[in-house]
């Protein structure tokens, strides 16, 4: 694609907890406009003609899509919706940005991908973490080989409440942490064991432990839950040379220790030594700025050819296929299950557009 100039047209629909920081973020980036808003509630609308009184206001979704001026739809509806309005949204031939998951299955996300690449559009989905700063500072330490092997991640993300009323807490918490270690670590997990409990509402579990095998050796481990007496988003990286805690929201967001342990063959049997080592904690510092309008700005300069999404189409693709094996295991009561394979190719995407765009009516009411 040739890099263009001028501002990307931009509307966003869904109204509810997330799509006003859409609004904010992407009115505050030079490269962008939000020329509408959409949602089917009239007071979420009339939340944001009192702050933003230039944008249009609409209650219907094919208002959006028949409109000239929108070349980027913006999408934070409830997981079920997204693929509806991505594929009509994609099929009407606007560039789509949506919000995490990308999709409710992988068979809905892998036909998103394919329209996408065939019709030429960008298409991303929020996985927001893959802008922080301190998650970026961590990355380029692995990568560096200032860890040494990696061992084991652990990743805890708890805290009291938001239950949604649409999906499990593994739908709507894990793919912080599957897109953060599919970024980190430069493979998908192998295999996943797991075991969850709705505790408040006995269909919908609020707490789960998800166990991961990597082909590289690497072991993970996600504790997630609406459930919990205070907030926490904490990450223990352990190598061979250096371990990391990532806390977010701390002042000091990475400490690095320089801590570890030695094993020297025994000269002898039954005999071996392990030494250890404690080193200095460092604090590194981290860049400030908002992830989320780091993550929107790459999402512009992507829609105007100069640059390609960090939060890849694929990697979104690996996110949902990771929580689908979740889902296995916790239907198999916590057995080990692998990764289901990835399908050799989605319907041709002129062929999926005849047979589903014009049956696509969903109703835009914000998360």
């Amino acid at each position: 694609m040739t890099p263009r100039r001028g501002r990307v047209r931009v509307a966003v629909v869904g109204l509810g907890y997330w799509g006003p920081n859409l609004v904010r973020n992407f009115s505050e980036l030079p490269d962008a406009i939000v020329t509408s808003v959409c949602d089917v509630r009239r007071d979420a609308l009339e939340r944001i003609r009192r702050r933003h009184p230039g944008t249009a206001c609409h209650a219907s979704f094919e208002r959006v899509l028949v409109d000239p001026a929108v070349e980027a739809v913006a999408i934070a509806t409830p997981v079920a919706t997204h693929y509806g309005l991505a594929f009509a949204a994609l099929a009407a031939g606007k560039h789509v940005f949506v919000e995490k998951p990308l999709a409710a299955s992988y068979e809905e996300a892998e036909q998103l991908v394919s329209l996408a690449r065939a019709r030429g559009l960008t298409l991303m989905c929020g996985h927001t973490f893959l802008y922080s700063p301190p998650v970026n500072a961590i990355k380029e330490l692995i990568e560096g080989g200032d860890l040494g092997d990696i061992y084991f991640v652990s990743m805890s993300r708890v805290n009291l409440g938001i239950h949604q009323p649409d999906v499990s807490v593994v739908w709507d918490l894990a793919p912080h942490d599957f897109s953060i270690l599919r970024y980190w670590l430069g493979e998908s997990p192998e295999s996943v064991s797991a075991v969850s409990r709705g505790c408040v509402i006995a269909d919908k579990p609020d707490v789960a432990f998800v166990n991961l095998g990597y082909r590289s050796g690497v072991v993970g481990h996600l504790e997630l839950a609406w459930l919990a007496p205070s907030k926490l988003r904490r990450t223990t990286v352990v190598g061979s040379r250096r371990m990391i805690v990532y806390d977010d929201g701390s002042p000091e967001p990475v400490r690095i220790y320089d801590s570890g342990v030695s094993f020297r063959e025994p000269e002898s049997y039954g005999e071996y030594k392990l030494s250890y080592r404690t080193g200095a904690i460092i604090s590194p510092p981290i860049d400030s700025r908002e992830p989320l309008l780091l993550e929107l700005a790459n999402f512009c300069a992507a829609v105007q050819g100069r640059s390609t999404p960090v939060s890849t189409p694929e990697l979104a693709l690996e996110v949902v296929r990771a929580i689908e094996a979740v889902d296995r295991s916790l239907g198999l009561d916590g057995q080990r299950v692998r990764l289901a394979p990835e399908r050799d190719g989605a319907e041709p995407p002129d062929a999926l557009v005849r047979r589903v765009a014009s049956g696509v009516r969903v109703q835009a009411g914000g998360r």
